[in-house]
């Protein structure tokens, strides 16, 4: 399972490394450390955090989340595979985007809850990039 630093958590959430220190100093979601001494999140425990954000209750200490160029990164949050088609949802700051694509798009990517990935949204299609 993927785990991601600090910085990078505060990345994925739309919020300052500060802001994502004081979280995890608070309880709000758990952190190990690795050989180094950096403090690291699970990708599941991030992922569920990341919803919890993105559904408005991480306090007033959010920062505005802005996309560049139709560009949304963030964590996959959840994969429900059918015999052809699949739902992604990536939780990108407060933006929850949800994508239908192929069954075989999702595996080729090798996309699962907890790891990184952008959404990119042209028309009213999104595309999903593994990062």
């Amino acid at each position: 399972m993927q785990s991601y630093t600090i910085g990078q958590a505060a990345r994925l959430l739309g919020v300052s490394p500060d802001t994502a220190r004081r979280w995890a100093d608070a309880g709000r979601f758990t952190t190990h450390r690795d050989e180094n001494g950096r403090r690291l999140i699970d990708g599941r425990d991030l992922a569920a955090f990341s919803v919890e954000v993105g559904q408005g209750s991480a306090g007033d200490e959010e920062e505005p989340y802005t996309s560049a160029r139709n560009a949304f990164p963030g964590i996959v949050t959840a994969v429900k595979l059918g015999d052809i088609a699949a739902q992604v949802e990536i939780q990108a700051g407060p933006h929850r985007l949800v994508s239908l694509l192929t069954r075989e798009a999702v595996e080729e990517l090798g996309l699962e809850v907890g790891m990184q990935a952008t959404a990119r949204v042209k028309s009213t299609s999104v595309h999903i990039d593994r990062t």
